[in-house]
């Protein structure tokens, strides 16, 4: 009886440990669900702003190329500010709190699937790499735009488009340029302006954020819409 009563016992815990890991497993997973969708949506509207960006380069190139540095059109100076100075909106941060927590206490443990903790792995790999890339795009930015803009920005102009004192916000742009108002454009130094290396660093420019988009967000994008269909079949989340 007494062999009885501690097998039971032992059972009894046993089955409340494995309850426990089980609720557990479910709560890491939901919590993990919810920072993969909200990075899901984060991502494509970075994705969005950089496509936005890629296009201003692109103006910006072609009317150094073929224009006069005199009389800017309105477009310009939205262009020009899109191109250059308005970085943020297109820098995706991954929320990595929970994911965090699953590597580091070991809690990785209660996710039974195999293909979920390699999804796992795979979306920190895919993390590191973005954050890499980011690295290389504020490298150029800092040697090469920078003093661009140290030469030939009109502050002036950017001053009078703000709506604070704050930087220059994405919102101040759009305000503007779907305004009636028009604060013509002053290339500074523009007698010392090089059209062919302004070209060349633009180009440039965008061939880097090009390639973060296509590699480093696409892999991500995979990994993370891999992850939440996994998370969704093996805990049911809705």
């Amino acid at each position: 009886m007494l062999f009885l009563a501690v097998f039971c016992g032992f059972l009894a815990e046993y089955q409340l440990e494995h309850k426990i890991e089980k609720d557990r497993a479910r709560e890491l997973a939901k919590s993990f669900y919810d920072e993969l969708e909200n990075d899901s949506i984060a991502v494509l509207q970075a994705i969005q702003f950089r496509q936005r960006k890629d296009t201003a380069i692109i103006f910006l190139a072609d009317y150094f190329r073929d224009s006069s540095l005199k009389n800017f059109p309105k477009i310009f100076g939205v262009q020009y500010t899109l191109a250059l100075m308005v970085n943020s909106p297109m820098v995706f941060e991954p929320r990595t709190a929970i994911l965090e927590q699953l590597k580091n206490s070991g809690s990785l443990r209660y996710f039974k699937s195999k293909e979920l903790q390699l999804l796992t792995g795979s979306i920190s790999v895919a993390i590191a790499n973005l954050k890499a890339r980011h690295e290389i795009e504020q490298d150029y930015y800092k040697d090469n735009i920078f003093p661009f803009l140290i030469r030939h920005n009109d502050y002036d102009w950017h001053k009078k488009i703000r709506r604070s004192d704050q930087s220059i916000l994405l919102k101040d742009i759009e305000v503007y340029a779907n305004s009636s108002l028009h604060f013509p454009y002053h290339l500074s130094n523009s007698e010392a302006f090089n059209k062919t290396e302004t070209i060349n660093t633009l180009q440039i420019y965008q061939v880097i954020i090009q390639t973060t988009q296509i590699n480093q967000y696409k892999k991500y994008m995979l990994v993370n819409q891999e992850l939440l269909e996994e998370l969704r079949n093996q805990y049911h989340i809705k």
